[in-house]
C-alpha cells in the first residue's frame, strides 16, 4: 500500500517555527518540511549536503564569508557539505528539506531548537509505506 499526502495539510499541521516535520522516506533520506521565521542558529552538516526548496515566503541562507543567496517560491538551493550556514526567514516561510534519516536538522550543534528524529516522525506511525 502506497501512501498519497498532501503538502498544503502537512504544513497545515505543523504548529511550531523550525520544527521539521518529515513527510515521508525515500532511499534513506528523509523528505521534510518546517514553518520557518526569524533566525536559526549558525551550523554545518560534515557529511551531507542540504536540499531546501521554497514552498511560501522569502528564506536566506547567510555564510561565514559574508555571502548569502536568496531564495523565494519555488526557488531551490544545497548546501554543500560542511559548510557553514545560518538559515533566516524575515516572514513566515514554508520549506520543503531532503537529507539522510541520520542528519540532525542543526548539524553539529545542540540548541534548544534541536529536536529529536522521534519527534520529527512521531506522525508517520499510523501511515502505510513511507518509503
Amino acid at each position: 500500500m502506497h501512501a498519497k499526502g498532501q503538502l498544503e495539510a502537512e504544513f497545515a499541521a505543523i504548529a511550531e517555527h523550525w520544527s521539521p516535520r518529515v513527510i515521508a522516506t525515500a532511499n534513506g533520506q528523509y523528505v521534510k518540511l518546517a514553518k520557518v521565521r526569524g533566525e536559526f542558529v549558525w551550523h554545518s552538516h560534515a557529511d551531507e549536503d542540504e536540499f531546501f526548496l521554497v514552498q511560501k515566503g522569502t528564506f536566506v541562507l547567510r555564510f561565514r564569508d559574508g555571502s548569502e543567496v536568496v531564495l523565494r517560491a519555488g526557488e531551490f538551493f544545497v548546501v554543500p557539505r560542511g559548510v557553514e550556514h545560518l538559515p533566516v526567514a524575515p516572514e513566515e516561510t514554508w520549506l520543503l528539506f531532503v537529507e539522510p534519516a541520520a542528519t540532525r536538522h542543526t548539524g553539529d550543534v545542540v540548541t534548544d531548537r534541536t529536536r529529536s528524529v522521534e519527534s520529527q516522525t512521531a506522525h508517520l506511525s499510523g501511515r502505510a509505506d513511507q518509503g
